[in-house]
């Protein structure tokens, strides 16, 4: 099945769903409090299905190759941000867990997506066929 539509991109529906799960969470206690913490987590996660989108739509293997580059280190710092939130008590294990988890996946689509890319750049390359 080819992709048609960047909402058709698991890794973007992945990305969807995080953004609800971690809008939803920074919304409450002391993390609804710290403004910078709460905006830094809100506005990587939107940016990793934001870079999905709009590398997509650029229309070029190369371009979408790039955002998708960004979409994966958005979810890095998704991560990263998470470990801040559990060292502060504004989540708990299990839900440092459970997010984690997610941006992992998501991480890990990406990485398969990029890998899939890059070898047809590869390809297309070496048949003479402009990028």
């Amino acid at each position: 099945m080819a992709i048609e539509r960047f909402e058709d991109v698991a890794a973007w529906q992945g990305a969807r769903a995080l953004v609800r799960a971690v809008c939803g969470i920074v919304e409450r206690g002391a993390f609804a409090r710290n403004y910078g913490l709460r905006d830094q987590i809100r506005r990587a996660t939107v940016s990793i299905m934001s870079n999905i989108a709009e590398g997509f739509e650029r229309g070029s293997d190369s371009d979408f190759l790039r955002f998708l580059f960004m979409a994966k280190g958005s979810a890095g710092e998704v991560r990263s941000l998470l470990c801040v939130a559990l060292d502060l008590d504004y989540i708990d294990r299990t839900t440092h867990q459970e997010l984690t988890e997610q941006a992992t996946r998501i991480s890990r689509q990406l990485a398969g997506f990029i890998k899939y890319l890059d070898s047809n750049i590869v390809r297309a390359k070496g048949k003479g066929r402009p990028e």
